[in-house]
């Protein structure tokens, strides 16, 4: 989907294990990607198959997101919710794990959540706007009109996530 982007980082590695960028503000504006993370933030999900998402802004405060799978395994799911692109309502999963390092960079635009594969997982992840209550929006996980593809059955959603509208 335009303007969402999976970083495999170059692993420079020896004996003692590697080291990587995992963001680099020349590089990410060269590509045309939001460069300013104002706020970072991390979770941590106890029980495989806990989904947290699917969660946007509106307005002045989208945002975008630099998704990192630090400990454990998640499918992260972004949907377009730009109404003038072609992906409009479509969705797109990619595997984040501490085991592959990649990050993915997802663009104004775009609901997004993940499901933890395994338990005990946490996910790091900068964002560009300050988080406005105001202006949070969701897409329920389970909304038929998107069809999401979850891989496993669902074992914790937060209220709040649950009682997103259809669309």
């Amino acid at each position: 989907m335009k303007g969402a982007v999976l970083i495999d980082p170059e692993l420079r590695g020896d004996d003692r294990g590697f080291f990587t960028r995992m963001m680099c503000r020349k590089e990410f504006a060269e590509h045309g990607l939001i460069t300013d993370f104002v706020q970072h933030n991390m979770s941590f999900s106890r029980n495989r198959g806990t989904i947290r998402g699917l969660h946007f802004q509106r307005g002045i405060h989208a945002e975008a997101k630099l998704m990192r799978c630090t400990k454990g395994k998640i499918i992260d799911i972004i949907v377009d919710l730009r109404e003038e692109s072609p992906t409009y309502l479509q969705y797109e999963k990619f595997l984040l794990s501490d085991e592959n390092h990649r990050l993915l960079y997802v663009p104004p635009g775009f609901a997004h959540g993940f499901q933890t594969l395994t338990d005990n997982v946490e996910v790091f992840y900068p964002v560009s706007a300050m988080y406005a209550p105001d202006v949070e929006g969701g897409l329920r996980y389970d909304d038929p009109r998107i069809g999401i593809s979850w891989p496993l059955e669902v074992s914790d959603l937060s209220e709040k996530d649950a009682s997103w509208p259809l669309l």
